[in-house]
């Protein structure tokens, strides 16, 4: 499989280059079936020969952003005054050979297996091991020899960053700047830690709007008792049970996430329009397979998952389903969601699988690049003290840590944010 050719095109304000390249599957083995990339690079007029920064999406299991113009999305204006933009479809979602039941397989991937869900469970979790962010840092650095790039900056939001890591743990070398937005991981096998803190903090914010708006604490009580029931339903008949519903405190998590959960709260449960908003709110589904059967797995540092954050899931939570989940994924969903159900058995088999290191702390600490970290106070997903702990190894990275936004500041904050880290990290602005 050889790079097709770049496809230039433009949109109000935007110059963009279309690439396609080949990579191999398991970056072990260069005998390994090709999955194909995809890039878009985004310039300003007159910018085409600016330096590149990749934007390295969060998820895992979500594509780059589609820009619609230059001020969508809001943050990316500010970077093209300095960069050529690199929107990268990470490999499984967008037009990276995307991973789904039905798409077909690259040739060669699965012996007798034109697609996943003619795959064994083992082969389905065999295959996908190779999503992480391990493999996408390797991708990257094939996309940017492919550019003629000696180096690049880098974006990464929430699990992008720990991407960004993985790039400073095994290619320091090829990076200029290193940005973060919500996404400085935990080192090390200790996951059950950060799932334990992030449920202690999640039963706080349950708590906070439950006293903000007190009402509604007993209308999530009666569609707990609906859940347990059997009787709470999508609007496609989905079983919306106690655990799948608990996860609507993800929305506290981002900036109007909680006025959100009020309107949403404030629905006739038997209304059309409660059904269709509730399947809106609720994390994880079948358009992004792999940010429900990768998820914990990105948190994986050398260990097995095990289900991390139905295992740590603490007793009060358990008794009280008022008391909400932020992003942690349960294995009964897989029998919920009709969607996410035939991912099941490779799902168990990836929660038990030895993951590899991801990072190297002493790779880290050696790693002198320059640049600045979003760091927030009360991060839903993404603890600090964690995200600290992994920044005071980055001696060139100026953690930044702010209350004044949530875990989406990057795209609350329209140019705010990526302003003030563009600043850090170019010493126009004191930490």
């Amino acid at each position: 499989m050889s790079p097709m050719p770049h496809t230039t095109w433009t949109l109000p304000g935007l110059h963009l280059e279309d690439i396609t390249l080949p990579v191999p599957l398991d970056h072990a083995d260069p005998a390994s079936a090709r999955l194909e990339l995809f890039a878009r690079i985004v310039s300003a007029p007159g910018g085409e020969d600016l330096p590149f920064l990749v934007y390295l999406q969060g998820g895992p299991g979500s594509e780059a952003p589609r820009p619609l113009d230059a001020s969508s999305p809001g943050w990316l204006a500010r970077l093209l005054r300095e960069h050529r933009v690199v929107m990268l479809d990470q490999r499984g979602t967008g037009r990276s050979t995307p991973v789904g039941l039905d798409a077909p397989l690259p040739a060669g991937a699965i012996d007798g297996a034109p697609t996943l869900r003619e795959a064994t469970p083992v082969q389905q979790a065999h295959y996908l091991t190779h999503f992480r962010a391990d493999a996408i840092a390797a991708d990257a650095e094939l996309l940017r020899e492919h550019l003629g790039a000696t180096s690049w900056s880098l974006l990464g939001q929430s699990f992008g960053g720990f991407t960004t890591l993985r790039c400073l743990s095994a290619h320091a070398g090829s990076v200029d700047t290193a940005l973060f937005t919500g996404g400085l991981p935990a080192l090390g096998p200790d996951l059950d830690a950060v799932y334990t803190t992030t449920w202690h903090g999640m039963i706080a914010r349950s708590e906070r709007f439950w006293t903000r708006f007190p009402g509604d604490r007993d209308r999530m009580r009666r569609l707990a008792d609906l859940a347990a029931d059997g009787r709470l339903r999508l609007a496609d008949g989905q079983r919306v049970g106690v655990e799948r519903l608990r996860r609507l405190g993800h929305l506290l998590g981002a900036s109007q996430g909680a006025e959100r959960l009020h309107y949403l709260l404030g629905l006739d449960p038997s209304a059309p329009a409660f059904a269709h908003d509730l399947a809106a709110a609720l994390p994880f589904g079948g358009r992004n397979p792999l940010y429900a059967v990768l998820h914990e797995s990105c948190w994986a540092d050398g260990t097995a998952t095990r289900w991390a954050g139905d295992r740590t899931m603490p007793q009060a939570v358990r008794e009280d389903p008022t008391l909400l989940a932020g992003e942690h994924m349960h294995r009964d969903l897989f029998a919920e969601d009709p969607e996410l159900a035939p991912w099941a058995e490779a799902a168990d088999l990836l929660a038990e699988h030895d993951w590899p290191r991801l990072y190297d702390a002493e790779a880290l600490r050696a790693a002198d690049v320059p640049g600045a970290a979003a760091v927030y106070f009360d991060d839903a997903y993404v603890p600090r003290e964690y995200s600290l702990a992994t920044a005071d190894l980055l001696r060139g990275v100026t953690p930044w840590v702010t209350s004044e936004y949530e875990h989406n500041g990057l795209r609350a904050s329209g140019q705010g944010v990526i302003d003030h880290l563009l600043d850090l990290a170019a010493g126009r602005r004191a930490a």
